[in-house]
């Protein structure tokens, strides 16, 4: 019963067909394609999208307002190398490193206006 379905499944060799393997570099074309894809659809939009929030964060100036990735809005009062100090209320300043900046408020705040709007 089994030896007709081993002969049905593949050729044994020796046969017309049966060495023959196509070739090899067949194999390797989609994962090449796949790899262009992910690399355009998801690395380069996402090393777009670093080199800006790094220039942004280059530009930041004393007086700027901006929100954090935690979400608070505040302005920026110092700055040292590394970090910020954020004026969140009156008379509360709070210090945090540049790089927890999502972006500038006035941002933020136009998304809020257009969302409004519709």
């Amino acid at each position: 019963m089994f030896d007709n379905l081993a002969f049905a499944m593949g050729g044994l060799g020796g046969g017309a067909n049966g060495g023959a393997q196509g070739n090899p570099l067949g194999a390797f074309v989609p994962l090449i394609l796949m790899f262009a894809i992910f690399y355009f659809l998801l690395i380069r939009p996402q090393q777009k999208k670093a080199k800006l929030h790094k220039e942004m964060i280059g530009n930041l100036k004393i007086g700027d307002r901006i929100v954090t990735n935690g979400g608070i809005y505040g302005t920026i009062v110092r700055m040292k190398d590394t970090t910020i100090v954020l004026e969140i209320a009156e008379k509360v300043q709070i210090e945090m490193l540049r790089n927890t900046v999502a972006d500038k408020a006035d941002a933020f705040e136009k998304l809020e206006k257009e969302k409004k709007a519709k």
